[in-house]
């Protein structure tokens, strides 16, 4: 028999792999109407998601993970920057050649 923290995680985990399906259908949607509809879905699936994690935090059933220190986010944030001036310096390169 399944205990209530088997399913909350079990439905948290649905719910993770839900959304990651939105994301991909959503990108690939070239109907304006029915990309609005699964954007629809996918935002209550976020909602209930946010819920149910705080649920998840409230009985101890989750634990996340300890929150980045300013410098990591910072040093993280310096090497996204410096991935993408890197990129646009190839790509004015190969526009030159």
């Amino acid at each position: 028999m399944m205990t209530e923290k088997d399913m909350v995680n079990d439905y948290l985990s649905s719910l993770k792999s839900s959304l990651t399906g939105y994301a991909n259908v959503i990108s690939e949607c070239s109907n304006p109407e029915l990309r609005k509809t699964f954007q629809q879905m996918r935002d209550a699936d976020e909602q209930r998601q946010q819920r149910l994690a705080q649920y998840a935090i409230q009985k101890g059933y989750y634990q996340p993970a300890a929150q980045a220190q300013q410098s990591q986010i910072q040093q993280v944030y310096t090497q996204l920057q410096g991935g993408g001036q890197q990129q646009q310096q190839q790509q004015q390169q190969g526009t030159r050649m």
